[in-house]
């Protein structure tokens, strides 16, 4: 058996899913391949996950390469290949998504998903995911391709689409959802035994149904209890609980995020509303510096204290993995091309929802049709992401105007002639991290 991790430089996303599969008696004697172009971040996650290796019992092969020439030899042979890769980085590219736009006026606060900031994202690692496409049908043809990097719809949606490569898109949101909106309305004495359903797109899946062990629907009383956190100026997830009336249902995704993704709430106009739903403008570049400063002062730790064994995460990776090595059918919720599983989305878009594993691999659950008004909200962002694709298949510019322009946040604040002019600073200041556009 063999792992493929492309961007094991993401040290920490790495070791839990590198870390799942080494506590997993079904996975612990793969061959692990690390795949980066960074050096220093490759030697950090060798080094971290040899050390976690020995404490869960020396299990298995740690394997690294560096750079695009030996990108073919870490994939050769894999069984499943995971995608965490983050073009361009923080620094310049993040920084670009959200200073570039700041000069017209229109600000972010996540910029990974949709937006501006999304799209530019997602031009910049189609590209690259490509690459991996083209590599992957030459000396791995039957693995499955495990997609973890953002814009998740964008650029699964365009590997299902555009490549001969097997594709799941898989986020963290669909794990938390229900379990998030019980514990914060009060209802933790209902979390035992829940059921519920989940379908939409990733980042706005919605949750359709949400019953007890008993079978009894539990929004009624949870939608009693809303208001009291909506008014709450402390409480900061109050975009989703504003879905939950205006709209009926709660989504998957935060509200830092989904603040971003419509026309309501990031308003020049209406400033007042930020403090209102505490929306936190420039969250994502924060969190980055952050992170790197965490890492750094968790790494040296790591090294003088040495590094515990690890407990497995709720990452769906490993779980999808010893489904479909031995066969056992496992649920998770998945990002797979829509083909008629909702039928009031588009047949080509990449939507989210129930999927079953097995040892054939993942095949998307048929929902039906979702209330019309959950569809609607999810069309302003699959228009978004068709678009998108559109523009990373064909390379011309046009696309990426009309993406941008038909972008919810982003059309709601600037006219048509600052939405181009703002599109062709971001090509300029990306330069050689995106294709040339005609």
């Amino acid at each position: 058996m063999k792992i493929t991790f492309m961007g094991a430089g993401s040290t920490v996303f790495a070791r839990n899913v590198i870390g799942d599969c080494m506590g997993s008696e079904v996975l612990r004697d793969s061959v692990f391949a690390l795949y980066d172009i960074d050096g220093q971040r490759l030697e950090e996650s060798k080094t971290i996950l040899e050390a976690m290796q020995k404490t869960m019992g020396g299990y298995g092969k740690i394997e690294c390469y560096l750079g695009v020439e030996n990108r073919k030899d870490a994939l050769r042979g894999a069984n499943f290949v995971v995608n965490a890769i983050q073009v361009g980085l923080y620094d310049p590219c993040t920084i670009i998504d959200f200073e570039v736009p700041k000069k017209y006026g229109l600000r972010q606060t996540i910029a990974d998903t949709l937006g501006i900031g999304g799209i530019m994202r997602a031009l910049r690692t189609i590209p690259v995911m490509e690459d991996f496409a083209r590599d992957m049908e030459e000396v791995c043809p039957d693995a499955l391709f495990l997609n973890y990097t953002n814009p998740m719809a964008m650029l699964s949606g365009y590997m299902q689409r555009y490549t001969g490569v097997n594709t799941v898109g898989l986020c963290h949101s669909v794990q938390s959802c229900s379990k998030d909106l019980l514990t914060q309305v009060g209802l933790e004495d209902k979390l035992e035994g829940r059921k519920e359903l989940i379908a939409g797109i990733n980042h706005m899946g919605w949750l359709l149904e949400i019953q007890d062990k008993d079978g009894n629907d539990l929004y009624p009383e949870i939608k009693k209890r809303i208001q009291a956190k909506i008014d709450d100026p402390d409480f900061d997830n109050k975009v989703r609980f504003e879905y939950i009336k205006n709209f009926g249902y709660f989504c998957t995704e935060s509200s830092e995020h989904n603040a971003e993704y419509n026309m309501f709430y990031i308003k020049s106009k209406y400033p007042e509303l930020i403090e209102r739903y505490n929306i936190p403008l420039d969250e994502y570049p924060r969190r980055c510096v952050n992170q790197i400063a965490g890492w750094k002062k968790e790494y040296e730790e790591m090294l003088q204290n040495g590094v515990k064994a690890h407990e497995r995460s709720n990452e769906y990776a490993s779980h999808i993995m010893e489904s479909v090595v031995t066969n056992t059918p496992y649920k998770i919720g998945g990002n797979v091309i829509n083909n008629g599983l909702i039928t009031n989305l588009p047949a080509d878009a990449c939507v989210e929802v129930p999927c079953l594993v097995d040892g054939k691999g993942v095949h998307g659950c048929y929902v039906g049709a979702l209330p019309v008004q959950c569809a609607a909200m999810n069309m302003t962002n699959i228009n978004v992401q068709l678009l998108t694709i559109e523009a990373a298949k064909t390379r011309k510019l046009e696309h990426i105007y009309q993406a941008a322009m038909l972008d919810p946040h982003t059309a709601s604040e600037l006219s048509i002639d600052d939405i181009k002019s703002m599109v062709d600073d971001l090509i300029v200041a990306h330069g050689d991290y995106l294709p040339k556009y005609h």
